[in-house]
This record gives structure tokens, C-alpha cells and sequence, in this order.
């Protein structure tokens, strides 16, 4: 009798099935998404373009004639003219000055203070709400009131406290009006309204880092700035290079507390425009879109530099 002859079974090739379209998800997906994609279209990118191209024209909008075309005449402008140059490269330079000093002081401080109310402290939720309680009040209530404590009369609070503190020896004096101390008001300003935001980003950063990580140094016998250097710095990088960014962009968009101090506490206008101060007064007071565009545009490019500039410095220096 004849055995059987077994053929050898062959493996079955196991292939993927690819997933299947599913036109609703997409549907659900694109309705969701058209409001916010048509709101940034809307006020970001539309007046964007429409700024591009109105920098190119000779726009006078309290004028009826039509607008002709200039080229790349209004950015010459900004940096020849003699009547334009002046107050553009001024305002360029208090904007400089203005993000060199907030950049690091407001960073800095921010994180100081997250570092000292992520611990388990009495009253600490208090504290954490005091120094936030800034950010919430809007800046044209926030320049009212430092308007007045920096009021150049005796009866202002910091020019009465300093009289006091040294027995009347310092005069009062006009931090607004002086040209040496105009910028540097609004920079403490600044800084007083906008610490509290980046610190509560930066707490939050804080507070995912495990804290085995610190139970393990401290069985290393590292100290506390060992432990902030090689833990608390690492933890929150990626979050210290947001906030970095993020202050970098605010720093060259003030306005609010420049317009409020020289309109209505006649702050030292030539000491304190800045970029976007000098864009305003070019449409409001000059009627000249043309130019505010352009302007905005150069801000832009500045702002768009820098902080391509600072992401590749910081994340080098985070990976070396």
C-alpha cells in the first residue's frame, strides 16, 4: 500500500490591511477645524498680504486720488529720509533696548518665582494668585495706575516715598518726562504686568517633573543648585525656550502702555515710542498707510529674525 506523500505547507504572507477612508472622519475633522482655519485667515493672513502690498504704494487715506504704486520707496524712506528716519530708527532702538532688558529680567524672574512657589509652603496658593492678579487686569487700567505712582508731583506715591526715605534730600522728579528714565519706567511697567504670566507656565512645567528625580540627588549629596542646574533646567527646557520666544515676540509688539504714558502722563515721547507706536502715529496722525505698512512689515521681519535666531541658539545649547 502506497503512503501518502505530504507536500509541505507554504506560509500564509501576512499583509497589512490598509486603513479604510472614512469620509466622515474627515468631514467631522474639516468642520471643526474651518473656524479656527477662517479666523486666521481672516485677521492674520489676509492682513498680512493686504499690508505687503499696501507698503508698496503711496497710500494718503485722508486724500481722494488714488494710490501710486512706490516700490520699495517707503522702506527707503525709513532709513534716508531725514524727517522720517529720525523718529523710525529711534523707535527701533528704544524697541531694542526695550526686549534686551525684558527678555532676560522677566524670564528670569518668572522662573524664580516658580521655583519658590513649587513648594509645599503655607499660603503659597495665596501668593501663587497675587502674582498673577496683574496679568488679569487689562494694561490700559495697569498704565492708569503707574501713571500715578509715577507722577512727576511731590503728591506722586514713588516721588513721596522717595522723599520720605531720605528726609527730602531727592527733589521730586519727572521719571516720565526725563528722557533718562522714560523707557526705563515702562520697562518695570512691563515686566510688573507680565512676570506672572510666565511664571504660571513655567510652574506648570515645574510641577510634571517626578520628584524621584530630586529624592535621587539628594541621596547623591547634590546640592540645591546642583539640583536646579541638572534637574529643574533639563525638566523645563522645552518650556523655557516657549516662554523665551514668547516674551521676545510681546517685547517688540508694546504698544498699550507706550500710547496710555505719552498721551496722558506726557512721558518723554522721543524716549519711549516704539516700532508699533511709530506705525500708529504714521496712519493716525499723518494719514500715511502706506508707510504704517511698511513699518509693519519691517517688525515683522525683525521679530521673525530674532526669534529664529534665539530657537537655534537655545536648542543648541540645550543639546550640548
Amino acid at each position: 500500500m502506497a503512503s501518502p506523500v505530504s507536500t509541505p505547507m507554504r506560509p500564509v504572507a501576512l499583509t497589512r490591511a490598509r486603513p479604510r477612508f472614512r469620509w466622515k472622519d474627515t468631514r467631522d475633522g474639516a468642520l471643526m477645524a474651518a473656524p479656527a482655519v477662517l479666523g486666521l485667515i481672516a485677521f492674520v493672513a489676509v492682513p498680512f498680504v493686504a499690508a505687503i502690498v499696501l507698503s508698496l504704494y503711496n497710500v494718503q487715506v485722508d486724500q481722494s486720488r488714488p494710490a501710486k504704486f512706490w516700490g520699495l520707496t517707503n522702506y527707503v524712506r525709513l532709513f534716508t529720509d531725514p524727517v522720517i528716519s529720525g523718529a523710525f530708527l529711534r523707535s527701533l532702538v528704544n524697541n531694542l533696548v526695550f526686549a534686551i532688558v525684558v527678555i532676560p529680567v522677566q524670564t528670569g524672574l518668572a522662573l524664580l518665582l516658580a521655583v519658590l512657589l513649587n513648594r509645599k509652603l503655607a499660603g503659597v496658593r495665596f501668593f501663587r494668585t497675587f502674582f498673577f492678579m496683574p496679568v488679569v487686569f487689562p494694561m490700559a487700567l495697569v498704565a492708569v495706575v503707574w501713571r500715578l505712582i509715577l507722577d512727576r508731583s511731590s503728591d506722586g506715591l514713588l516721588n513721596s516715598s522717595v522723599t520720605f526715605l531720605t528726609g527730602g534730600l531727592v527733589p521730586a522728579h519727572d521719571w516720565l518726562g526725563s528722557s533718562a528714565t522714560a523707557l526705563g519706567s515702562v520697562i518695570l511697567l512691563s515686566i510688573w504686568q507680565g512676570v506672572g504670566f510666565q511664571m504660571v507656565i513655567l510652574l506648570a512645567a515645574l510641577q510634571e517633573i517626578p520628584e524621584e528625580r530630586y529624592e535621587a540627588a539628594r541621596l547623591d549629596r547634590a546640592n540645591g543648585w546642583q539640583q536646579f542646574v541638572h534637574i529643574t533646567v533639563p525638566g523645563i527646557r522645552n518650556t523655557l525656550i516657549f516662554v523665551t520666544l514668547l516674551t521676545t515676540i510681546l517685547a517688540f509688539r508694546v504698544y498699550d502702555q507706550v500710547f496710555i504714558l505719552i498721551r496722558t502722563a506726557g512721558a518723554n515721547e522721543e524716549g519711549t515710542q516704539t516700532l508699533l507706536y511709530n506705525a500708529t502715529q504714521a496712519i493716525y496722525s499723518e494719514s500715511n498707510l502706506g508707510r504704517a505698512s511698511a513699518i509693519s512689515v519691517v517688525l515683522f521681519l525683525i521679530i521673525v529674525v530674532i526669534t529664529l535666531i534665539q530657537r537655534r541658539v537655545l536648542r543648541q545649547g540645550s543639546e550640548s
